[in-house]
């Protein structure tokens, strides 16, 4: 059976009485897009600099390919790490920035010249060769530190938080060509994020994490989907959390239980009579947040607590929103909707 890209097992790492990663055990498939995901604090990016080399375990093994390189120098490890601030050469061309890794290891310079302007090629940047750095945009500048990143095909590209200092409408455009371009080259990428949409978009699968453990893994659907803790539900998304004696009310079974928004249907208390397989709850809406393509409903329920509702807004506008505030409405959802979560 064919190695994994990489392996930890039971990686721990400890900075004085502080526990930053506290027993991660992890495998990630050759030639996958997987993304680290947590909030920060919670040890996703020290995973990554300890895979990197940067930091070195307190305990346990990293391997790669197969190979134990828990303690081996960064550049003994055949990886790459792309950060957010980029950290090009400002004096050197953007072709030679490209090519200095290639330099560095002693390859001809013609040989060089065409590796740098084929990876420039692969992202998208065919002619850009001579600029400099400070003559790019931020969107272009990140995809010269991928190109440098991917010029001498390491087997896994590190990436931290790479578009974060991007803004809104270039960081979603460079989300889709990221994951475009990893499919092109077939390198496995891990990429650390706060931004769970960010790793919805793009991972093949990912690892969500919290206080310097693992609480779950999976592919995007099954980590929005079936969350295993309530803090996956409460993170990955907006999620409602019913418990004690509102899950009792509502359900009619006690312990911890998530709903996504967009799953309930926001209904006028006359509407027909609810289908076989739906949850109803009956309440008041408290607010309502206008979002454009879609409104918010907070609503207090009769039997104590708050559920979230989320609407597409086909036929509405925000006036026709705003009139729902102070309104009584059922909220109805399939029930299979509905995730048990650990309490």
């Amino acid at each position: 059976m064919e190695a994994s890209a990489i392996r930890l097992r039971d990686l721990r790492k400890s900075f004085g009485d502080t526990s930053a990663v506290a027993g991660v055990d992890l495998e990630i498939r050759d030639g996958e897009f997987f993304s680290m995901l947590g909030p920060s604090g919670s040890g996703k990016t020290t995973v990554l600099r300890l895979i990197a080399g940067f930091e070195t375990p307190t305990s346990g093994t990293i391997e790669l390919a197969g190979q134990d390189v828990t303690r081996r120098a960064p550049f003994e490890r055949d990886v790459h790490t792309v950060f957010q601030d980029y950290a090009l050469f400002p004096h050197m061309s953007v072709e030679q920035n490209v090519a200095y890794s290639l330099k560095v290891r002693g390859v001809h310079k013609a040989e060089r010249l065409v590796r740098a302007r084929k990876a420039l090629a692969e992202v998208r940047l065919d002619g850009y060769g001579t600029r400099r750095p400070s003559q790019l945009s931020g969107g272009q500048r990140q995809r010269v530190a991928l190109a440098r990143a991917l010029v001498g095909r390491p087997r896994v590209l590190l990436l931290d938080e790479p578009l974060g200092a991007l803004d809104l409408k270039l960081r979603e455009q460079m989300q889709i060509e990221l994951k475009a371009l990893q499919r092109e080259v077939g390198i496995t990428f891990v990429f650390v994020t706060h931004d769970q949409e960010e790793a919805l978009t793009m991972s093949d699968r990912v690892a969500v994490f919290h206080q310097g453990r693992i609480e779950q893994v999976g592919t995007p659907a099954e980590i929005y989907e079936r969350p295993e803790t309530s803090f996956v539900a409460s993170f990955v998304g907006t999620s409602n959390l019913l418990t004690g004696e509102t899950a009792l009310r509502v359900l009619g079974e006690s312990g911890t239980h998530s709903v996504r928004p967009e799953k309930i249907r926001v209904l006028g208390e006359t509407a027909d009579p609810d289908p076989e397989g739906q949850v109803t709850a009956h309440g008041t809406v408290a607010e309502v947040v206008y979002l454009g393509d879609a409104t918010r409903f907070l609503v207090d329920l009769d039997g104590g607590g708050r559920l979230t509702a989320l609407q597409q807004n086909l036929d509405t506008s925000a006036e026709d929103v705003t009139a729902y505030r102070g309104t009584r409405v059922r909220l109805r959802w399939p029930r299979r909707h509905t995730v048990r979560v650990p309490d």
